[in-house]
């Protein structure tokens, strides 16, 4: 694993976080240098820009859903071959699961990883008081290691260099440099619509203006000497599969990647495929059909709403999903999968547009978030993935509800902070709800996945099954 890797943690969200991360990205690109991103927490949207960036797959660390050697192991598997890593934190350094401890915070990450912590910090409107607000978080949790200081949204050169002497004065840790507030250099607001966007290549532009506007004032080369890190023990490692056996018998699912559906945890695909699956992409939104010869179908998050229109016109490639479920194959929805699979999407304008149609009700968005939050999953009875009394973690995000009009069977009982709910939908063959499951914090669900698969592909393959129909 390089041994470089950096943390770049805000006083809190809005501080600069991501337009700093980014833009660091990109100054040591141009540098010709191998980078590797991460995420803390389990966003989708920052790790879509670092994957833009960096040309390479970006990973959530997320201490919460995943385990001390899980989080360990992602972060020494991808930074294997690669020349630093940067870690973008999550709202505040010390903000996460709880109030009153580091669990779930981007300071439980550093903790984990021994990573060095570069801190941002919002300075305008205050001086000297820079230098306090950097030393409340070094005392907060003296093992926390921060490193240095970038000062984001100065009013000046001038007043960046009044930031200076407070903060090396009073904290003992260098100023790395100073972001003049500059208004037509900015990330557009978050918004899921975004990601399109950056999949179309449309941000490069803004990416590299932030990389050459980081690499002027940011001190890029005294960072890079500051990341050095020592090795994560070697006990720590960890196989995204710990059953570590192929199956004789591979299986191939198909998963829908497209504009629409893109929120996939890379080590869900990736232990598919260490257990014995060949992932095979299609995309309904460009009216593509389920592939032939698959055995299992994952349709994961994404923001169908923002493709209503073009998904209920591709009716082929609807008409397509509807035939594999309906002849047995083992099916997984999250969130905008799970939107997919019902009768319609209403958007909130009140147009409504007819989807796949397997799971009785239709999705209505609104204005306003309907759910954000950790879940701890609980499978009910007749979850083939998550088996009753089962757990899974897992977050959901979204702006929409489940409307039916008969009684449903439910996929999971979830615990958020404001209690038990049911949620989600079961078929004898499908699993979809709103919740995003990291398969890391429940491996058997992949290997139950792959033996549906198995079992669905022994039933094709009979002789005496239908070799037209369902394809």
């Amino acid at each position: 694993m390089g041994s470089k890797r950096i943390i770049i943690a805000g006083t809190g969200s809005g501080a600069g976080k991501t337009t700093i991360t980014i833009g660091l990205m990109a100054a040591f690109r141009k540098k010709g240098l191998v980078v590797q991103g991460f995420k803390c927490g389990p966003d989708y949207i920052d790790p879509a820009y670092h994957t833009a960036i960096t040309g390479r797959p970006s990973r959530n660390l997320d201490s919460w859903m995943l385990t001390e050697d899980v989080v360990r192991g992602v972060l020494t598997r991808a930074s294997a071959d690669a020349d630093i890593s940067v870690i973008e934190g999550v709202m505040g350094l010390y903000d996460g699961k709880s109030p009153v401890e580091d669990s779930g915070s981007t300071a439980e990450i550093s903790l984990l990883t021994q990573t060095p912590v570069v801190l941002v910090v919002n300075v305008h409107s205050m001086a000297r008081s820079a230098a306090a607000v950097v030393k409340g978080f070094q005392a907060l949790n003296p093992n926390v290691s921060i490193i240095g200081v970038i000062a984001n949204h100065a009013g000046s050169e001038g007043h960046g260099e009044l930031i200076r002497q407070a903060v090396e004065k009073e904290c003992g840790i260098p100023l790395l440099g100073t972001l003049v507030r500059t208004p037509e250099v900015r990330i557009p607001e978050r918004h899921l619509g975004l990601l399109p966007a950056v999949e179309r290549g449309e941000l490069e532009p803004l990416f590299e203006q932030l990389g050459e506007m980081v690499a002027q004032r940011i001190d890029i080369d005294r960072l890079l000497a500051l990341a050095e890190a020592p090795p994560i023990p070697s006990n720590s490692t960890f196989r995204l599969f710990p059953a570590a056996k192929k199956l004789r018998t591979t299986v191939r699912i198909a998963i829908a990647k497209d504009a629409a559906f893109n929120f996939y945890y890379p080590e869900n695909l990736e232990m598919l495929v260490e257990a014995g699956a060949e992932c095979v992409f299609f995309s309904p939104l460009a009216g593509e059909s389920v592939p032939d010869g698959v055995d299992g179908l994952y349709i994961g998050g994404g923001f169908p709403e923002e493709f209503a229109a073009e998904l209920a016109a591709a009716e082929g490639s609807r008409t397509s999903v509807r035939r594999v479920i309906e002849s047995g194959m083992p099916t997984f929805a999250e969130c905008g999968g799970f939107m997919y699979l019902t009768n319609k999407i209403i958007t909130t304008d009140g147009e409504s547009y007819p989807m796949v149609g397997i799971i009785p009700g239709r999705t209505r968005m609104q204005t306003k978030r309907a759910a954000l939050g950790y879940r701890e999953a609980y499978g009910l009875a007749g979850n083939f993935l998550l088996q009753e009394g089962e757990t899974a973690r897992g977050h959901e995000f979204h702006y929409s509800t489940f409307e039916t009009d008969e009684e449903l069977p439910r996929a999971y009982e979830v615990q958020s902070r404001f209690g038990k709910k049911q949620e989600g939908v079961l078929r004898e063959n499908v699993v979809a709800g709103y919740t995003h499951l990291h398969f890391a914090s429940a491996p058997l669900v992949v290997e139950r996945w792959i033996s549906a698969c198995l079992a669905y592909q022994e039933k094709r393959m009979a002789p005496s099954a239908n070799k037209g129909g369902s394809r």
